[in-house]
């Protein structure tokens, strides 16, 4: 039976008139989230760049102490441990299997392929590099990728084996791909504890998850709650001073590899793992992270032919981090609304109930 409009609802005695539309809901002034929401990346993106506002001109507020410090500059790696944690409880022992082939997808599109590329250019051309761009400087923008963005951007667009993937984020953050390629003598004091510490929460709440499956709908909420505040608080750590520093030379770096390492990774989702108008998912690993920008200064100190490049290249890595958390997303989004593949969070539910170990339809 039809509803009626609600202009022929009768009103009955001592019965209350049905609310209109809008009424019974708090008036909303400024809907910032829906405003974040719009933009593709947009919940990490903009907390991302206003954190990087306020880290470089407002650090008398952040260095408040207690729990204003403790919020918006300390909590973005308790935070993206949480949510690494929620993500483990989602992935079922029926769903592991293509989480691993994702992973390794985008740690050889990602990582392996891009750093062999620059260890090529280096025996051509000397650890000078070209343009400006020294080899350390482009092994450190290259080689790895932002895992707080993924999560971020596969928690919204993303399904399971999508946002499981953070691993590669996992094994390529930080220098020990950088130091592996370039041959660093100081590769033996990455300690592997260090590597196993990065994936034990994902580890532990894919354990729970699996013996008790009430926590996968306990936790289900996390991404959206959590990625504007770490990523506010990974923007406080990014000096935009240190970017203008850059100069053009890390940003046109930057918008040089961004697009090429995401379509590196793009073509592995679409001809490796067959994910057909999904694929544009990829783009969204076209990161560098926050790390690497240490990762100059590691590499030389462990190898003092590169330490003449150092200050240079960590200006250089400073802009590709900024520069590359406002495009990848962006041509992820574009990617996946050229190709059918912007779906909505129900339809992402809908994928996250099915046996991800069958490939999705190709469009």
């Amino acid at each position: 039976m039809s509803k009626l409009p609600e202009e022929q609802i009768e009103e009955r005695p001592g019965q209350a008139k049905p609310a209109k539309s809008g009424q019974g809901h708090d008036r909303e002034i400024a809907p910032f989230y829906q405003w974040m929401d719009k933009v593709p990346g947009g919940l990490m993106l903009i907390p991302l760049v206003i954190g990087s506002i306020v880290g470089t001109f407002g650090t008398g507020f952040l260095e408040l102490g207690s729990f204003t410090t403790a919020l918006f500059q300390d909590s973005a790696l308790p935070l993206i441990a949480l949510l690494i944690f929620a993500t483990g409880t989602q992935v079922t022992l029926k769903t592991s299997g293509p989480v691993l082939a994702t992973a390794g997808v985008v740690l050889l599109a990602k990582s392996l392929i891009p750093a062999s590329l620059v260890i090529l250019l280096g025996l051509l051309v000397g650890v000078d590099g070209i343009f400006g761009l020294s080899i350390l400087g482009l092994m450190a923008m290259i080689d790895n990728s932002n895992g707080g963005l993924w999560l971020a951007f596969t928690g919204r667009y993303g399904d399971k084996r999508d946002r499981g993937a953070y691993i590669a984020s996992a094994l390529n953050d930080g220098p020990f791909f950088s130091m592996l390629f370039l041959g660093a003598s100081g590769l033996a004091n990455i300690p592997g504890w260090a590597l196993l510490g990065a994936v034990v929460p994902f580890i532990l709440g894919m354990i729970i998850g699996n013996l008790n499956p009430r926590w996968r709908e306990v936790v289900k909420p996390t991404a959206a709650i959590v990625i504007p505040f770490f990523a506010f608080a990974l923007g406080t750590g990014i000096d935009l001073g240190s970017v203008v520093k850059g100069g053009a030379s890390g940003i046109v770096a930057a918008l040089i590899i961004s697009p090429f390492t995401g379509f590196l990774v793009y073509l592995g989702y679409k001809y490796l793992l067959r994910r057909g108008y999904r694929s544009g998912l990829g783009f969204a690993a076209g990161t560098t992270a926050g790390n690497a920008i240490a990762t100059p200064a590691i590499i030389g100190a462990a190898d003092p032919q590169f330490a003449q490049y150092v200050d240079t290249a960590t200006a250089q890595v400073a802009a590709a981090v900024l520069v590359s958390a406002i495009l990848a997303p962006l041509l992820a989004s574009w990617a996946l609304k050229r190709e059918g593949g912007l779906l909505s969070e129900e339809q992402i539910a809908e994928l996250d109930e099915r046996d991800l170990g069958v490939s999705e339809p190709q469009l």
